[in-house]
């Protein structure tokens, strides 16, 4: 019975793991040698996953929830990354490099997450190839969204660049409710969180959310962003780069 039980809840984990993009392509062999070596640990809204500057090297997954990366700068200004969700990887960098954090990760609601320690990850990068080869995916994927948000500084004003985060955003996040028109997008971001994601003033996301949802496009209330007309909004996203232009 005992016996059972433990084979009930391995097969479970490793049902879990399958799940996840990063370990799709491992067998379930090489996936019962990665359970154990998991730590399930719980964050609270607001919580800090890890510092900015941290010798700490851990590798997470996120299981629920939603955690946000930002950079402070020397005066104490955030300035957001990127957010994660659910099965996403984050932290792998330190893992690898064994260098410092570059970023802070934090809870932006209630999430749990696996850990992983870096001698053990390490350890399955090396030997399980299929495992270094997600990896490198993993990692390659990330740059060229690094790359892309780099190109909408150059390409777009600050309003097209949040333009554009949010619509990609809305692309792994949103919630349908009109077919190709309206969409729900549940960042749980207060306008100071949104105004980090391009560098601006918490003011400014403030007169900007106004004026977009007098013209019908993108509505905030209480971190829900709801974008009431998707076509006008790319549209509006798109016509940022005539207006980075014009200030040339």
């Amino acid at each position: 019975m005992q016996a059972t039980r433990l084979n009930d809840r391995l097969s479970r984990r490793i049902a879990l793991l399958k799940n996840i993009p990063l370990f799709a392509e491992l067998t379930e062999a090489d996936l019962a040698t990665l359970v154990d070596d998991f730590q399930l640990k719980r964050y609270d809204a607001d919580e800090v996953i890890f510092h900015q500057g941290d010798t700490s090297r851990e590798l997470y997954i996120i299981l629920t929830g939603t955690v946000r990366i930002f950079k402070t700068s020397p005066s104490g200004n955030e300035t957001s990354l990127q957010l994660f969700s659910t099965h996403n990887i984050i932290g792998e960098l330190a893992s690898i490099d064994d260098r410092p954090r570059s970023a802070t990760a934090k809870a932006i609601v209630p999430s749990d997450l696996l850990v992983m320690t870096p001698d053990r990850f390490l350890h399955h990068m090396r030997t399980k190839p299929d495992l270094a080869l997600s990896m490198t995916r993993l990692l390659a994927r990330k740059l060229r969204w690094t790359a892309a948000y780099a190109e909408t500084v150059v390409q777009y004003d600050c309003a097209g660049r949040l333009l554009y985060i949010l619509l990609q955003y809305n692309e792994q996040f949103g919630e349908e409710e009109e077919a190709g028109k309206r969409y729900v997008l549940d960042l749980a971001m207060n306008q100071a969180d949104l105004a980090s994601l391009v560098g601006a003033r918490r003011e400014w996301v403030n007169r900007l959310l106004q004026d977009w949802r007098k013209r019908g496009l993108i509505e905030y209330h209480a971190g829900k962003l709801t974008i009431l007309d998707l076509p006008r909004v790319e549209a509006e996203r798109d016509n940022r780069i005539e207006a980075n232009r014009g200030e040339w």
